[in-house]
């Protein structure tokens, strides 16, 4: 990206269930940063997962963003009217012979890298077999906007990594990695994937692509430790409390200057005091913030 290029973020979320906090506070950050370099702010839905997809939570999830007043520029992207491409992709990264069968069971890497058993081996087409793209040894590395220098080998950290899954769905690295390259200049997520960030980058480079420019704010954890998420019991946080209040709880999580007494002004306004206030370098620079969150 040059200084040229206009600001492009976007809001990536899956459509399993409705907003959490935890989504929220993505989605927040990614937007105000957005808004702050007077850019597009565009809305994607990460929907290739199919058996977790939940029909109704497109409409929640759009009906959420606009009670937060959070406007995005574009008619919904969806990524399952991408799979052609993708395919494409597969195709591609198979002609450069970047990619092999793999018919081994998921516990094998449970915990640790793949060790590449299926590398050099003629799996039975007959199987079911996911494919693995084939990794250097060597660190891949990018500047984060919020946690800094991040240096990964993903050959000791993951090893070849899955790009379409042996039910034969395209895995989230991919995806993303080509679906943030779609005129994406700037991505604003939670830490929970900074891990993958280098998968990402990595596909981008086989391919020939450029990179966005990544930034990765904390994501909220319950008192065990774990990520707020529908799998663990995260709730639509607009039910326990109003807009303004999310709004609120949101920026102070995010580091921000904002009053107390602002959870009494409408949503509009909190945008607008928390745009003109908006500093990614309050951000706190950690992956994992404890608390009470619904």
């Amino acid at each position: 990206m040059t200084v040229e290029d206009p600001y492009v973020g976007r809001f990536a979320p899956t459509p399993s269930g409705p907003l959490h906090f935890g989504s929220i506070i993505a989605a927040l950050s990614s937007f105000l940063e957005s808004r702050k370099h007077n850019g597009k702010w565009l809305l994607r839905f990460d929907d290739i997962d199919t058996p977790r997809i939940d029909k109704s939570s497109y409409d929640n999830i759009l009906r959420a963003m606009e009670s937060l007043s959070l406007e995005w520029d574009n008619s919904s992207i969806y990524q399952q009217n991408n799979l052609p491409c993708y395919q494409k992709v597969i195709e591609r990264l198979s002609e450069l012979n970047f990619l092999y069968k793999c018919d081994c069971p998921r516990k094998l890497t449970k915990g640790k890298p793949y060790p590449g058993t299926c590398r050099d081996k003629n799996t039975d087409h007959n199987k079911n077999y996911a494919l693995r793209v084939k990794v250097d040894d060597v660190p891949v590395s990018f500047f984060d906007l919020i946690q800094g220098e991040v240096v990964q080998n993903i050959a000791a950290h993951s090893g070849d990594y899955i790009v379409q899954r042996s039910d034969r769905l395209i895995s989230y690295n991919l995806a993303s990695a080509i679906d943030d390259t779609d005129g994406i200049t700037h991505v604003i997520r939670g830490a929970d994937l900074l891990d993958t960030t280098p998968r990402q980058i990595y596909l981008q480079k086989l391919l020939g692509l450029e990179s966005p420019v990544y930034g990765h704010v904390p994501v909220a954890v319950n008192a065990y430790g774990q990520k707020l998420s529908k799998q663990h019991g995260a709730q639509d946080v607009l039910l326990h409390y109003s807009p303004s209040e999310v709004l609120v709880k949101t920026l102070q999580f995010l580091g921000q200057n904002i009053e107390k007494d602002m959870v009494l002004a409408d949503t509009r306004t909190i945008i607008d005091c928390a745009l003109e206030n908006w500093s990614l370098s309050r951000v706190p620079k950690v992956a994992s913030i404890t608390g009470e969150y619904k």
